[in-house]
C-alpha cells in the first residue's frame, strides 16, 4: 500500500535538522493531497504546530513518530470480533461503481472460508446487471443466493434472505442494496423497510450496516458517507481499492470525521483480496522507510 503523500513529506524535510513552517506547510499539502479532508488535516496540523512549538527543535525522526501517533488517534477502533449471532444479518450499501456486489462476494467467500454457511440477497433490483453479478459471485464462492426479477421490491427479497437463513441454518446473510442517491428521501425509506421486514425475522437485526467506498474517488467518498449517514444508521465501512492508490488518506479522513470504524479493506480484483482492517498494520503502511525516500 504505497501511499505517495509520505514520500512527499520525505522530500520535503529530509535533510532538513528541525522542524519549521514550510515543513508544516508541505505536510498540509500532502495531506489535503492524499484525501485525507480538509477538518482532518487541520486537526493533525494543528496538534504538530503545538507540539512543535512547544519543543522548538523537533527532528524529522521525532516528527514522523508524532505524525504516526496522531493519525492513529484519529482513526476508531475497530470492534473485537466475538461471536456472532446466528444469522448474522449484514445489509450492505454504497452507491453504484464503488465495489458493493463484488465485495459482498469477497465477504461471502471470506465467511465461507471460515466454515459458516453463508446465503447473499440480491435487493439491488433496479440493475439486472446487479442480480446477475452477484449470482456469478455466489457461485464463485459456493454459496447460496437469494433472489427475484428484476423491478422486484428489495424488502421483500430482504425478508426472503433472512426467512432463507434462519429456515437453512445459516450463519451470515450478506443483502445487496440499490447504488441511488438521486433522492435521499427515497433511500432512507427503502432502507428503512428493508430493516423493518428483517425485524420481523430476526428482531435485532440487521446487526452491521456496512457502506462501501472507493478510495480513488476522493472527496466524493466524503460525500456518500454523509449522505448514507443521514440516510441510515452505518456501522462499519469497507474501502475498496486500496491496493497501491495515493489516495488512502480517505480512510483516515472518513472515519475520523463520520466515527465509523473500517472493518474491511479491498486490495485487489480477485475473490480473496479482502482483508479485515488492522489499524497498527494499516499506519505502520504508511510510514514505510521506502516511503520517506
Amino acid at each position: 500500500m504505497a501511499l505517495s503523500f509520505f514520500q512527499k513529506i520525505g522530500r520535503a524535510v529530509l535533510g532538513k535538522s528541525r522542524v519549521d513552517d514550510n515543513t508544516l506547510d508541505a505536510i498540509e499539502e500532502a495531506l489535503v493531497e492524499s484525501d485525507m479532508g480538509v477538518d482532518t488535516t487541520l486537526k493533525v496540523i494543528d496538534s504538530l504546530e503545538e507540539r512543535v512549538e512547544k519543543d522548538k527543535y523537533m527532528s524529522f525522526d521525532e516528527l514522523v513518530g508524532l505524525l504516526r501517533e496522531e493519525i492513529s488517534a484519529l482513526i476508531p477502533e475497530t470492534p473485537a470480533a466475538t461471536s456472532l449471532p446466528s444469522p448474522y444479518v449484514v445489509l450492505v450499501v454504497g452507491v453504484n461503481g464503488v465495489g458493493k456486489t463484488t465485495t459482498i462476494g469477497k465477504l461471502a467467500n471470506y465467511y465461507s472460508r471460515q466454515g459458516k454457511k453463508v446465503i447473499v440477497g440480491a435487493a439491488d433490483t433496479f440493475r439486472a446487471a446487479a442480480v446477475d453479478q452477484l449470482s456469478i459471485w455466489a457461485e464463485r464462492a459456493g454459496v447460496d443466493i437469494v433472489k427475484q426479477a428484476m423491478g422486484a421490491d428489495p424488502a421483500s427479497v430482504a425478508f426472503d434472505s433472512v426467512s432463507a437463513a434462519v429456515a437453512r441454518k445459516a450463519d451470515v446473510v450478506l443483502i445487496d442494496t440499490a447504488g441511488r442517491l438521486h433522492n435521499r428521501i427515497d433511500l432512507m425509506n427503502e432502507l428503512t423497510k428493508i430493516r423493518n421486514v428483517i425485524r420481523k425475522v430476526v428482531p435485532d437485526g440487521p446487526h452491521d450496516v456496512m457502506l462501501v467506498l472507493d478510495a480513488s474517488t476522493g472527496q466524493n467518498a466524503f460525500q456518500q458517507a454523509r449522505e448514507f449517514s443521514r440516510a441510515t444508521d452505518i456501522t462499519s465501512l469497507v474501502v475498496t481499492k486500496l491496493d497501491g492508490t495515493a489516495k488512502g488518506g480517505v480512510v483516515v479522513g472518513v472515519s475520523d470525521q463520520f466515527g465509523i470504524p473500517v472493518k474491511f479493506i479491498g486490495v485487489g480484483e480477485g475473490i480473496d483480496d479482502i482483508r479485515p482492517f488492522d489499524k497498527a498494520s494499516y499506519v505502520e503502511a504508511l510510514f514505510k522507510p521506502e516511503d520517506l525516500k
